[in-house]
Order: structure tokens, then sequence, then C-alpha cells
């Protein structure tokens, strides 16, 4: 199958025709340690789902860029209602992009982080069955004792907060264990409590060239910060209707 063609449009000069290689070279530039990354995809009339998911607006450009963006990262983070939603599995990259992790000195596969308050997670699932590493559950105080302790024969279960996980400590953890570049998949709860401590570094966004009206969800949600944050365009990459922007943190 003939990958599908994403060029740079901003800034200039225009690059046409990018690989893998200068895509990930892009995405790189300018990135410190440690360093959160968000990635979605939005409608250009600011819808984050179609018929509940975000699967529906992406493309084969967004489908490239998401997994370049997995090549870069020590782990993924995704909150347990998008893993449900989505329909996640175990955490996996193809051999491609292990053979381009591995070159850069990463582990194999990404680790797989999933921020649950509820712990509404089943121990069997491939999630963990298949993991080829241990993944990391980030819970709170208030779940319960057992259900953490069910969960901590298949992964390790890290509290992070007493009633909510609280994103400083969420990062903080996985900095401790040497995870400094950190990739978030949502959701937009997850999103907006990264926005409203101020945690975010990069926001990723493909625009999906369609109009979807209806109730869908935006891209963030919940608390907000107590002042904008002020966010810098770093490139517009662009492949037939569908841009994908880069937009990291003002200094």
């Amino acid at each position: 199958m003939t990958e599908v063609a994403i060029d740079r449009v901003s800034p200039l000069p225009a690059e046409e025709g990018l690989g893998d290689e200068r895509i990930a070279e892009l995405y790189a530039e300018g990135a410190g340690d440690p360093w959160l990354r968000v990635n979605f995809v939005s409608s250009i009339d600011g819808a984050a789902t179609r018929q509940g998911l975000s699967g529906g607006l992406s493309d084969d450009a967004d489908h490239r860029v998401f997994d370049i963006l997995r090549r870069l990262c020590d782990v993924v983070v995704v909150g347990a209602g998008t893993v449900r939603a989505e329909g996640y599995g175990a955490m996996r990259v193809d051999e491609a992009s292990q053979r381009a992790r591995r070159d850069a000195g990463l582990t194999a596969h990404p680790a797989f982080a999933i921020v649950s308050a509820s712990l509404d997670l089943d121990p069997a699932s491939p999630i963990f069955r298949d993991a080829p590493q241990r993944p990391i559950i980030v819970t709170t105080e208030l779940s319960r004792r057992d259900t953490r302790e069910a969960l901590a024969e298949v992964a390790d279960v890290v509290v992070c907060g007493a009633e909510r996980v609280e994103p400083g400590r969420l990062v903080a953890g996985l900095v401790e264990r040497g995870l400094t570049r950190i990739h978030c998949e949502g959701g937009p709860h997850l999103f907006g409590d990264l926005i409203a401590a101020g945690a975010v570094d990069e926001l990723c966004l493909t625009v999906s060239p369609t109009l979807e009206a209806g109730v869908a969800m935006r891209i963030s949600a919940g608390a907000a910060p107590i002042l904008p944050v002020g966010m810098r365009l770093a490139h517009v990459l662009q492949s037939g209707d569908t841009l994908l922007l880069r937009y990291v943190r003002r200094a």
C-alpha cells in the first residue's frame, strides 16, 4: 500500500514528501527532558469525536503521525475511559517503529500508563495479558484496596492523589521511573486536568476536514487554568485537506 503523502507547509521553506525519519525530527525539535506531549484529533468545527469515538475523525495521515509520535516517547499515558471507549489493546508498535526505537536507545515498545480513579479495569484484559512490558496504573487513595491488589498482579499500581489523580504527581512519578518523554493520548478530562496544572509542554492536533455539529465533546474538559496557557505554532504539516499542527508552550 502506498504511504500517504505528508508535506511541511510551515515554517518555510516548504518540504514535500516527508519520510518518517524527517517527520520524527520535526516533532523532536525543541523538545525538552522531561517533556509532556498531548495528541488529539478534531473536526474543523471543534468536535473531538464522531459517534463517540475519536477514531472516526482520523485518516491515514493522522494514523501515520500517531505511530511516529509513539516511536519518540518513553511512555504513553491514557485515561481509562478512553482506553475502554477506543478499544485499546496491549501497547505495541509495529516492526519499523521497534527498529527506530532500538536505534534511538529506547525499549522496543513504549510503556503504557493508564489513569483510573475507579479502577474499572479487567486484569484478564489483553492490555495486561499481552503487554510486552508491565503496564502502569495510576489511581487515587479512594480506589478500592482489594481492586488495587488484584491489578497489582498484572501492573504497577501507583497512587497519585487522594480523590483525584494529581497531574504533578503523575508526571513526577513517571519521571522518577526514567520515563521522561511522556505522550498523552487523552481523554478530554485528563487533558483538562493537565492544562489546569500547567503540565502540558506540547499539543499535536490533527484537524480533520469535516463539519460534525451535534453534541461531541471538545478535546479538553473540566477544570480551567487560572490563566490561559500560551502556545507557539512550531509547524504545520499537510496531507490533502488534513492539517497536522504542532504547538509548544511559549517560553
